[in-house]
């Protein structure tokens, strides 16, 4: 199975050989670029690891970049004749979308409740450090309840570099305390050690709110190692828990 995640960073493509992600990369999703730039990253990919694209099967799209999604969804059709699933609200019976307007609900984090909830069988939470840090509550009864956006890390710390005039750009890196005695240290502080606060406090409140015995709280995305005072916060970290879920749905929809 070949499946992608289109998001407002990177497009991250991941072959699947029957329940294994044996293989996964990146392509920088550059809006000004053409088909042809993003049919040859994949095709190169392919050669360089002896994958034939005749032999890939089913393909499952994930996209939050309205740009990019007929160009993957046309690359992605003419590599085989197999079936294209693309991810939208309400795709699986089983995973239904509570909220006012569930096609406001981005398909990564349908994704990633899909991964998560198949998974645990049980309530959950999943916490994605992407170019936006979101939250997603699912109820043990398999309904995606609501979510919690903010910006991510490096969107954070890249706004205060482009928003000020005198505050550089730091590294992700975890200062040695929280009262900054530079300039670094502090936006590190301040961004990091803050967020360690943000994330634990919105962890809770949504426990409050779901009010189920017990609730499995996941975490993906790049920088979901990168908090070490969230280690026990967590259940499971997962980097490719997108790509999971996208499996789970093709392989889900490919048997109905």
């Amino acid at each position: 199975m070949l499946v992608a995640d289109i998001g407002n960073t990177d497009i991250v493509i991941g072959i699947f050989e029957n329940d294994t992600l044996t293989h996964s990369f990146r392509i920088p999703s550059k809006r000004d670029e053409s088909k042809v730039f993003f049919q040859m990253k994949l095709v190169d990919y392919l050669l360089e690891n002896n994958l034939s694209p005749e032999k890939l099967g089913v393909k499952v799209l994930s996209s939050v970049v309205p740009e990019l999604s007929p160009i993957i969804r046309d690359i992605f059709y003419e590599i085989n004749k197999e079936d294209l699933f693309e991810v939208k609200p309400n795709l699986l019976p089983a995973l239904k979308v509570d909220i006012e307007n569930p096609e406001e609900l981005g398909s990564d984090l349908y994704t990633n409740a899909a991964a998560a909830y198949f998974k645990s069988n049980s309530a959950c939470i999943i916490v994605d450090f992407g170019t936006a840090l979101t939250f997603t509550a699912v109820n043990s009864s398999g309904e995606i309840m609501g979510v919690s956006i903010c910006p991510g890390l490096k969107t954070a710390i890249n706004s205060l570099f482009s928003k000020t005039a005198q505050l550089p750009i730091v590294p992700l890196e975890i200062p040695k305390s929280a009262i900054g005695r530079n300039t670094i240290q502090s936006i590190q502080s301040g961004v990091l050690l803050g967020y360690e606060g943000l994330v634990k406090g919105l962890i809770e409140n949504f426990k409050s709110e779901m009010n189920e015995d017990s609730v499995r709280v996941y975490a993906t995305g790049g920088l979901s190692s990168i908090l070490p005072g969230l280690k026990d916060v967590f259940d499971e970290i997962d980097i490719d828990l997108t790509l999971k879920g996208l499996h789970i749905i093709g392989s889900t929809l490919s048997t109905q």
